[in-house]
């Protein structure tokens, strides 16, 4: 005859089903949990930097929008021509120089500045280009450098203000 089990043993046996029910369901419960939390932490990331790379273009764009508005027609004064004989120390041969020289400024008030001080530009392009040898203009760097040396004492000559660029119209070499 079979006995009954004791309400203890039936307890127990309970107990251990629900354990391994419990202990079963335990690891998929955590993997499904560590799987939403790092699926959670990548669509995080991601929008974020996805957020980040659009404000960080709109702020770009809001600020090529405020340059162009901001960014007005270049105006330019012309120089009287310059007319220098070169420095040539090795042949008798003298040659000339012919500049025609514009300032480009970035605005009008600028130019009311400018024209007062045309002598004193002048004098700063005339001792500079008689210093100069033929080979300084040799190619597209002598220009170049003249330029931006002529471009650099102006400047010093009208501080506080600057001009924006020294473009040649005309230069002859002769």
């Amino acid at each position: 005859m079979a006995s009954k089990p004791k309400k203890a043993d039936a307890a127990a046996a309970t107990k251990d089903a629900e354990d391994g029910e419990a202990g079963a369901a335990k690891p998929a419960g955590r993997f499904s949990k560590k799987l939403i939390i790092m699926a959670a932490g990548a669509l995080l990331v991601v929008g974020g930097g996805g957020f980040g790379a659009y404000k960080h273009f709109a702020a770009h764009k809001k600020q090529e929008q405020a340059a162009a508005e901001k960014k007005k027609p270049a105006v330019f004064v012309d120089m009287p021509d310059v007319l220098v004989n070169l420095s040539n120390a090795n042949s008798d041969r003298t040659q000339y120089l012919k500049v025609k020289i514009v300032l480009e400024v970035p605005d009008k008030a600028v130019v009311e500045k400018i024209t007062p001080l045309t002598p004193r530009l002048m004098d700063a392009f005339q001792t500079y280009l008689r210093e100069l040898r033929p080979t300084d203009l040799d190619g597209s760097a002598g220009l170049y450098r003249l330029k931006e040396e002529l471009t650099r004492r102006v400047n010093v000559a009208l501080a506080p203000d600057k001009v924006t660029a020294v473009l040649f119209k005309e230069i002859v070499v002769q």
